[in-house]
């Protein structure tokens, strides 16, 4: 995400690290399903083993959300409220229930219900007056809803409807559960082999499943439709087989060391590259020829666009803050710090 949130120049972005302009999807909007996929997981390995524990959770990444769509100025009047760490939360939170409260086929009528309730909800309900139901940005069921509730409080570069609004949560939280599932079949103690298998097969069978439906009900990550869960999830679920099998089944580990670091501060670094994106982007500078520039967008021109051409120098500038924060997390995990929720 640090990749894909810090290019030197919106308008120079190599088209895998762009988001699909609505229907469709690229490399990049895999990102965020697969992390609910991986939150899911970690539910089942997770020592919170009381409500009060993960209320707490989801109220710290609800909170710390808020707190970067708040910063630097603080305009509660027009603070946007939906986000990612607010979906994070509410998804880990809802999820966590749901696997306290069933039992994995239980889970299973849960993500489907989700799931299917959903593809109704924005495909057969009317909406408000009468309108026949639509997928266009804006104008869906998803949209009115925010419209509704989220009124001014919304994505600005959206306006009238958020990517992380509210009725879309709820495949959100089918993503998560089919993590909670891979988890559950993870730690169910069958044979190396049995698990990669199910893991793969399982995979396949979502994203064509995904595929499939996408014909009549588009991917969408915007609206998070229900062939976008079915998708990103198998192929959240294929790919963990694969480095199940390479790291576990085949012990070929080296290669991860180099990630580790990141999983173990993972809310530091996402939370704190943001601070410091939006920092650099306030920060004004007068040139020698007295035009007026944001400090990243000087770093950019003068470190990498001085001797690169445009799409190049963007995508340095961008892989510089991955090097950046690497290093930093690196040595983090040296001296045993790590920031948690």
């Amino acid at each position: 995400m640090i990749l894909v949130n810090n290019p030197g120049s919106w308008s120079a972005i190599y088209w895998p690290l762009e988001h699909a302009k609505w229907h469709g999807w690229t490399p990049t909007d895999l990102i965020f399903p697969f992390f609910l996929f991986m939150v899911g997981m970690g539910i089942v390995f997770s020592s919170r083993g009381s409500l009060a524990e993960a209320a707490l959770r989801a109220g710290k990444l609800v909170g710390l959300g808020l707190f970067m769509a708040a910063y630097p100025f603080f305009q509660f009047a027009t603070l946007r409220w939906p986000g990612v760490l607010q979906r994070i939360g509410l998804c880990y939170l809802a999820a966590w229930l749901l696997k306290r409260a069933l039992g994995p086929r239980g889970l299973v009528a849960a993500c489907t219900i989700l799931i299917v309730g959903y593809w109704a909800l924005l495909s057969a309900l009317p909406l408000p007056g009468g309108a026949a139901p639509n997928l266009e940005p804006g104008t869906n069921m998803a949209a009115v809803v925010d419209q509704l509730f989220l009124d001014g409080h919304m994505w600005k570069q959206t306006k009238t409807w958020d990517p992380e609004g509210l009725t879309s949560t709820l495949p959100a939280i089918a993503t998560t559960l089919l993590g909670v599932l891979a988890g559950l079949w993870l730690r169910a103690g069958h044979a190396a082999p049995r698990t990669a298998t199910g893991l793969l097969a399982a995979g396949a069978a979502l994203t064509l499943a995904g595929v499939a439906w996408g014909g009549s009900f588009p991917v969408n990550k915007g609206l998070w439709t229900s062939s976008y869960v079915l998708l990103s999830g198998g192929l959240a679920a294929a790919g963990f087989g694969a480095f199940y099998v390479l790291a576990d089944g085949l012990g070929v580990r080296g290669w991860t060391k180099p990630f580790v670091a990141w999983g173990r501060n993972a809310i530091l670094v996402f939370v704190a590259s943001g601070l410091l994106a939006k920092t650099l982007a306030l920060i004004k500078v007068t040139t020698d020829d007295g035009s007026l520039l944001s400090l990243a967008t000087l770093l950019h021109r003068t470190l990498f666009l001085s001797w690169l051409p445009a799409y190049p120098a963007s995508l340095a500038y961008a892989l510089a803050n991955v090097l950046g924060w690497h290093l930093a997390l690196v040595a983090l995990d040296r001296r045993g710090w790590y920031f948690k929720v």
